[in-house]
């Protein structure tokens, strides 16, 4: 494979989203229609041994012998494209080895101190709770950024039928054994029809989503407490459980990770959710500084024995410029303005801000990763202090307006985090404005990442928002395609055109991150001379009619 430049293409999927598997993936990427197409793929966590949040909770690095077969990952590099895959440094699934070890033997485990002991954190600091938690005083949380409503707790028994709360940033879900009559005869004195009765009233009640202390048992009150202790001794946990920075184990961990992630031949490693991970009373728990940068440099050294380059996610507002602390410290970071930028810029037909930006991008040399959509949403929780906040609402309504989903913080009016829509989607479905954001994404500063979906033009799920239920909003654009799907996808204009965008940017030796950029904006015309050794790429792209010429 013939790659010149140093900032290719970058595929990003889940190993599931094309045919089904890895092999299903690696047979359409050995298409013709995709040779020369990417440099690099980034596959989503659920290629590991994950549990919820399609791969993002993790049990374990090994990799899932139901999305890969052996010595899949390896045949990536026989195609010339080497690897980004994913660490989350701040948290791991509560079916790890470590959690359940701490489930199984508590205080005597060997990791007990791997996770988060809530009361242990917060001890002198706050009033303890009848429900057994520690609530922080006033002073200490006011500033503290918080992913749910409510203190991020987990209550998990131990083996000593002690309830003990774990700091839990993310997901958890709590389940209750549905107990049958015998469950119940072997833990109390109780008749076979009494114990037939009570369990069809615990199971209907249980199912209606109480807790066990809440059930009515009126009529069987004198088994309440034993009916109560079996269900809570028995309850099973989902979650993503914080984990202790300050603990040797975490340390050890994440040195384990890094190195089994450049064994499978991960060139970068995108470090997830990692702002959340240094916590300390009294300070924000998002990105608290200077500790956010200790801990990065701290992995940067595990990273370093590796040959691994990390790619830290932060997620923060333009004027906040976040994005330029972390290349200021020699990293490479998301372009997390270019999505809701690029629309904006389509639909009002003003160049203005993104000229704007990337001339920003590419005179303070930030060395960025950029994309239309990923497996997230469209950012919009970045875009403040660059866009006025009455332009963002008119962007939100418009993507709204065509099928998409507006993602808020804790439901609060302006905590807007992101908008969930496929690109295509959010561009109203127009082949026009696709092909004139992808093409403007191939010229603009960084190396480009590419969503799937976005490259077979997918269109909004409905249908996989209702089957996810509550919370199933980010399904919209995570559409799995079948084998003849992508067959007759690829027979489309739209995405033969991107193909070719793609391969023009990845063989044409006039773009790199050493490369000279020139930039300019004329009207509604913006242009992109890239230079490098004699060679030359330009774009001019029109947005008065979304038109484009490559020379």
């Amino acid at each position: 494979m013939s790659n010149f430049t140093n900032n290719g293409p970058m595929l990003n999927a889940y190993p599931d989203s094309m045919g089904g598997t890895m092999s299903d993936i690696l047979a359409v990427l050995s298409k013709e229609e995709f040779k020369d197409v990417f440099q690099s793929f980034y596959i989503l966590p659920s290629i590991f041994n994950t549990d919820l949040d399609r791969g993002f909770s993790v049990i374990d690095y090994s990799i899932n012998e139901q999305m890969a077969a052996p010595g899949d990952i390896d045949k990536l590099a026989d195609l010339g494209i080497d690897l980004k895959l994913d660490f989350i440094l701040n948290h791991a699934s509560v079916l790890s080895p470590q959690f359940q070890d701490l489930l199984k033997n508590g205080e005597n485990s060997k990791y007990k101190d791997f996770f988060i002991n809530w009361n242990k954190f917060w001890e002198g600091c706050g009033e303890m709770t009848p429900e057994g938690y520690i609530q922080p005083r006033e002073e200490y949380i006011k500033d503290m950024f918080f992913r749910k409503p409510g203190l991020p707790i987990l209550m998990v028994r131990m083996p000593d039928g002690k309830d003990v709360p774990y700091w839990n940033t993310f997901y958890q879900e709590v389940q209750y054994k549905r107990p049958d009559v015998q469950d119940l005869m072997d833990r109390m004195s109780i008749q076979y029809l009494t114990a037939q009765k009570l369990s069809e009233r615990i199971r209907k009640e249980l199912d209606e989503g109480k807790k066990p202390s809440e059930i009515d048992f009126t009529g069987f009150e004198k088994y309440k407490d034993a009916a109560v202790d079996l269900l809570e001794s028995g309850r099973r946990y989902l979650g993503q459980m914080d984990l202790n920075i300050k603990s040797e184990l975490v340390w050890e961990h994440y040195r384990n990770t890094l190195k089994s992630l450049s064994g499978y031949g991960a060139r970068i490693v995108r470090l997830d959710a990692f702002a959340y991970a240094p916590k300390e009373p009294g300070k924000k728990n998002f990105l608290n500084e200077p500790d956010t940068w200790d801990v990065l440099e701290k992995v940067k050294k595990l990273a370093d024995e590796f040959g691994v380059s990390l790619l830290p996610e932060i997620h923060a507002s333009y004027g906040e410029k976040i994005y330029e602390t972390v290349a200021d410290k020699g990293y490479m970071t998301y372009d997390f303005f270019l999505p809701g930028l690029l629309i904006y810029a389509i639909e009002s037909k003003d160049g203005k801000l993104l000229y704007d930006w990337a001339k920003e991008v590419y005179d303070k040399k930030i060395r960025v990763v950029n994309m239309l959509g990923c497996h997230d949403g469209i950012p919009l929780l970045d875009l403040k202090g660059l866009l006025p906040e009455e332009d963002i609402q008119k962007m939100i309504d418009i993507i709204v307006g065509r099928g998409g989903y507006v993602k808020d913080l804790h439901g609060a009016k302006n905590m807007y985090y992101q908008v969930n829509a496929t690109y295509y989607s959010a561009l109203g479905e127009d082949d026009k404005k696709m092909l004139f954001a992808r093409a403007i994404q191939m010229f603009m500063p960084g190396k480009p990442q590419i969503w799937y979906l976005d490259l077979f033009a997918g269109k909004n799920d409905h249908e996989a928002v209702k089957r996810a239920g509550a919370g199933g909003h980010k399904e919209i654009n995570r559409t799995n395609l079948t084998m003849p799907q992508i067959e007759e996808a690829l027979g489309k204009e739209v995405v033969k055109e991107q193909l070719k965008l793609l391969r023009y940017r990845n063989t044409n030796p006039a773009f790199g991150f050493d490369s000279d950029l020139t930039i300019s904006l004329d009207g509604t015309v913006m242009t992109f001379l890239w230079e490098k050794d004699g060679h030359k790429a330009q774009l001019k792209a029109d947005f008065s009619d979304y038109s484009y010429t490559i020379d």
